[in-house]
């Protein structure tokens, strides 16, 4: 018995200590059409999986949508849709479990790629719930700008742009922290065995040291988003996925994540030839 712990000590002992944050490479403005293009091109080797992940995407935000609309007309759709960009990360885990295969060679299904996201379930999860907060103290903000901006009755646009403008600079304060926790995080709790805070802070710190190409993403999904947006949802059938897909590649690029064991592949068998 003492030989065995003294034989798993020694193991221990030899295992080079993984760093607090996996370390980043440096990123230039142009990748991120290399991820745009390469996210496009996992779209099109899976589209039967990408159409039907973006259509229950589409039809979750119509249902929240139209639910908003009732209960709270302009002013809670409105802040709901603003907060899109909370839920936008995890609507997306999903499609990084299906660029993990491909990058590997292998075939996802839908059947699989479920498979896979439950292997992380516990980090996932816990990222969950902590956007989750994030999203309840947007919202708090939100009904606090409302308060100031009421909207009973007929709305003229003036008060209609000076309620978006606040609103808008104060959700930008809690999307700029969102998305510098999440950009990364969740491709590196899909990929490998990590746990939540080691994910943020990578996360974090690769935005940081590439603030400007970080920037310069955040408002290509910014755009993107707005289209979704300007069709009435339907765009999200392919902008989401297309998304997450571009991230997945956008991570591999950033983050230097040798030092943490990969996550069981077995999801994603071999194709057949």
């Amino acid at each position: 018995m003492s030989e065995a712990t003294s034989s798993h000590d020694e193991a221990l002992e030899k295992e080079p200590p993984k760093p607090f944050a996996a370390p980043c490479n440096d990123l230039k403005p142009s990748d991120t059409f290399k991820w745009l293009r390469a996210g496009w091109s996992d779209y099109r080797s899976t589209p039967g999986l990408s159409v039907s992940w973006g259509l229950f995407c589409t039809l979750l935000s119509w249902v929240i949508a139209v639910s908003a609309w009732k209960m709270g007309g302009w002013a809670l759709l409105l802040g709901l849709l603003s907060g899109f960009v909370f839920v936008g990360p995890l609507l997306a885990f999903g499609m990084y479990s299906v660029s993990r295969c491909i990058c590997m060679g292998r075939a996802p299904t839908l059947a699989r790629t479920l498979r896979a996201i439950r292997k992380p379930v516990t980090n996932s999860l816990v990222f969950a719930i902590v956007l989750l907060v994030i999203l309840l103290l947007w919202a708090r903000a939100a009904t606090m700008v409302h308060i100031f901006f009421p909207s009973q009755g007929e709305i003229s646009l003036e008060d209609l742009a000076m309620y978006l403008g606040v609103g808008s600079a104060v959700g930008a304060v809690f999307a700029l922290i969102t998305f510098s926790a999440s950009v990364f995080s969740l491709p590196f709790i899909a990929n490998r065995d990590v746990d939540v805070i080691t994910a943020v802070v990578s996360s974090i710190n690769a935005v940081l040291r590439n603030r400007w190409t970080m920037l310069f993403w955040a408002v290509i999904v910014a755009l993107l988003t707005l289209v979704g947006f300007l069709t009435f949802l339907f765009g999200f059938i392919i902008i989401i996925p297309w998304l997450g897909y571009a991230t997945w590649h956008g991570y591999r690029d950033a983050l230097q994540v040798e030092a943490w064991d990969t996550l069981p592949t077995q999801s994603c068998p071999e194709p057949q030839r």
